[in-house]
């Protein structure tokens, strides 16, 4: 099954036209069709946009046009990652229908590197909370026996990566909030050192310990995401100059 594939193979299937970014989008979307009544991992789903992207990824590929590291590779991130034009929900009642205007440097260098965003991810109510447990959204579960927690407070990104609904996904830990979930729900998640990725354009919970990193299924997909990720940003002069 595509969905069962690492990030780093599908991507490399997708290069070497094994299968179609849209085949890849399409399976993804599927398996959230299947997992997201079970797991609730998603605050907001775009189906079409996604599928548009994919389309769009195949064509500029058929052009012969230089692909990224991550071309069609369908991805999700925790729903305090602002995208200009979207709602950013933080997981908050209060912010249900807020629409931001900016969008995080994070999300950017991955979308620039080819990847597609596919939704945004469940969490607990503006990153409080090691559990998944939301009382306005939902509960997050874990994928792997729902009677579990997933782990928070990227409980979305630990259980759609673990529920093989997206290949990747981002999170942020202020006080375990990567290093849970990805435990919780058997996949791998990196806290970095803090300011290797940009704050810029997310949800702060604290500025002395704010940090941002990738959950995936593999250290070598992970290794990837970071690698497209890090680096200085100038919106965040926070962010370290290492290469």
């Amino acid at each position: 099954m595509i969905v069962e594939q690492s990030l780093v193979k599908t991507a490399d299937a997708i290069a070497s036209y094994e299968v179609s970014s849209r085949e890849v989008v399409d399976a993804c979307l599927a398996q959230i069709e299947t997992q997201q009544p079970r797991l609730n991992c998603f605050t907001s789903i775009d189906v079409e946009e996604a599928q548009q992207a994919a389309d769009a990824a195949d064509a500029t590929q058929a052009r012969g046009d230089p692909l990224g590291p991550l071309h069609g590779v369908p991805l999700a991130h925790k729903d305090l990652f602002y995208r200009a034009g979207k709602i950013a929900t933080c997981a908050s009642e209060i912010r249900r229908s807020m629409t931001v205007d900016n969008t995080s440097t994070a999300v950017a260098r991955l979308e620039a590197a080819g990847s597609i965003t596919v939704g945004g991810l469940n969490m607990a109510e503006f990153a409080i909370g090691p559990t998944g447990h939301n009382p306005h959204w939902g509960h997050c579960r874990n994928p792997w026996d729902t009677d579990y927690i997933s782990g928070g407070s990227s409980s979305g990104s630990g259980s759609a990566v673990g529920g093989r609904c997206v290949f990747g996904a981002l999170g942020s830990d202020t006080g375990g909030s990567i290093r849970l979930p990805a435990h919780f729900c058997g996949v791998v998640g990196l806290k970095p050192t803090q300011t290797r990725i940009s704050r810029y354009g997310a949800m702060p919970v604290s500025f002395s310990m704010d940090c941002f990193g990738p959950l995936a299924r593999t250290p070598r997909d992970v290794a990837r995401l970071m690698q497209v990720a890090a680096g200085h940003d100038a919106l965040d002069p926070t962010s370290s100059r290492q290469p």
